[in-house]
């Protein structure tokens, strides 16, 4: 955790510099702008809340770092649509699975929110011991299945081309229990990594 200004953190500069031209680069053209536009909803509130908060809470830098990456997985999906990222898809073919599992990757990679949460939670709340680590884990599982209703309400008001699209199902009718379970595992083995790392750092040389 860093108690620098903004101006003075350069891994910042970065990974802000890079995100802006990722996120640039993904809305130039996108696949379908109705579903690119659906699945930004939630960063338009999302990035300007986390600016807004780093003058009180700024997080550290691994936090910073795995938002990064979650944030960009989440650009390439919104500008391909989930189901047709290229990367899936290469995937798909050097696996031999059956469908393009790019968003379940990134339903993993919404587990490893955990840390930013379980960091906030330690300083803001003062959240120690049993609660540090069960509460990161309830509170990313929750955002995971309350994505799941919205993206269900929102497929069952618009037409349902753009709603299977966006919902990404690909044919499985599991496909958000699925997602919500592996946002458990990506958030469950956040925890037990940050756990393990805080056990080291305190045990004896």
């Amino acid at each position: 955790m860093s108690e620098k200004p903004f101006r003075e953190r350069r891994l910042l500069h970065v990974l802000s510099l890079c995100y802006a031209i990722v996120w640039i680069t993904a809305a130039l053209d996108p696949v379908k702008r109705s579903d690119w536009l659906l699945e930004n909803l939630l960063v338009f509130a999302f990035v300007p809340g986390l600016i807004f908060a780093y003058r009180r809470l700024p997080l550290s830098d691994v936090s910073y770092i795995l938002i990064f990456i979650f944030l960009v997985m989440h650009a390439a999906g919104a500008h391909y649509t989930y189901a047709e990222v290229p990367l899936g898809y290469w995937l798909k073919d050097m696996f031999q699975l059956q469908r393009n599992h790019f968003d379940r990757i990134v339903h993993f990679s919404f587990g490893i929110m955990a840390y930013p949460i379980q960091e906030v939670l330690m300083r803001a709340m003062q959240a120690r011991g049993f609660w540090a680590w069960l509460l990161p884990v309830a509170i990313t599982v929750s955002f995971s299945g309350f994505f799941e209703i919205i993206e269900s309400v929102i497929a069952m008001l618009v037409n349902p081309e753009l709603g299977a699209a966006y919902l990404g199902l690909q044919g499985d009718v599991w496909d958000a229990q699925k997602d919500m379970g592996l946002a458990v595992l990506g958030a469950v083995l956040t925890v037990s990594a940050s756990a393990f790392t805080a056990g080291n750092r305190k045990a004896p040389p």
